[in-house]
């Protein structure tokens, strides 16, 4: 069954002068404008269409994709701010309207945000929220230690950085976790790590076995290589020098030399790290 807010295959039923209308099963006809049909359409044809309804309420199909479709997140941007709300980019030429309820904070004009697409049960619109709290689950009971995640960085913590899960979960990336710094909104594959007794997931973009320390450990010494078996940073570097170099934070760049000192493979040295052949 044809859902607004989705992508469907749906006949051509009638053209007329401004375009076709489409068999949309229970959703009733469906306005395809003329500049949308392919060249020589003809009754009876499959068009493949994203379902939406326009400025005038009209349910429509477009061949255009949005940057996320029902139930699914996307990092969009803010192009207008009203009263009631404002209106961001998702790749559709009617942008998206996010009322001023389903926003956590005041959302600015030129900024980006993680938006999940909702449909406004009572208008029968599809609208976009920040709130993704309200939207999607935080029970991750149904996955399991190690199986592979899409996910979306929406928001930062003390600990680490929060993600959108599938589309339907929320789940938290602990700093050794992520080889690496994310930026809010950047997409990226990774892990189940473990699903806590809460059923709250922790997640992790290094493979299963391979912990943070090892990852960046390998880093560091692909570096001293590189460069002549010698680091001038040492645990004492500033942060902004570490993460300038390794893109890691400070804390976890002292557990990778602590685990390679342990390891006797470099020697520490008041300016300098050593590596031993």
């Amino acid at each position: 069954m044809s859902r607004i807010g989705t992508t469907a295959s749906l006949k051509i039923m009638k053209l007329v002068t401004g375009g076709a209308f489409l068999d949309g099963g229970d959703l009733g006809e469906v306005f395809m404008p003329r500049r949308e049909l392919p060249a020589g359409a003809a009754v009876g044809d499959e068009v493949t269409v994203f379902l939406y309804r326009d400025s005038e309420a009209v349910l429509t199909g477009t061949t255009a994709r949005p940057r996320a479709e029902l139930g699914q997140c996307a990092f969009m941007k803010v192009v207008a701010v009203t009263k009631s709300g404002v209106f961001v980019d998702w790749g559709l030429p009617k942008d998206l309207f996010v009322p001023a309820s389903e926003q956590y904070k005041p959302l600015e004009e030129g900024r980006s945000y993680v938006i999940l697409v909702y449909l406004d049960e009572r208008t029968g619109r599809l609208a976009g929220t920040a709130k993704l709290h309200s939207h999607l689950n935080e029970d991750g009971s149904g996955f399991v230690p190690g199986q592979e995640v899409d996910l979306l960085i929406c928001g930062f913590s003390d600990i680490g950085f929060k993600a959108v899960v599938d589309n339907t979960h929320l789940g938290l990336i602990f700093r050794d976790d992520a080889p690496g710094e994310l930026r809010y909104g950047q997409r990226v594959r990774g892990y189940v790590k473990a699903v806590r007794p809460d059923n709250k997931l922790d997640l992790s973009l290094l493979p299963p076995g391979l912990s943070g320390v090892d990852l960046l450990a390998g880093r560091i010494v692909e570096y001293l290589r590189a460069n002549g078996g010698v680091c001038p940073l040492t645990d004492k570097s500033p942060s902004e020098q570490i993460a300038a170099a390794f893109g890691t934070s400070k804390s976890a760049f002292k557990k990778a030399l602590g685990r390679l000192y342990k390891d006797r493979k470099i020697r520490l040295e008041p300016d300098r790290i050593v590596l031993i052949d």
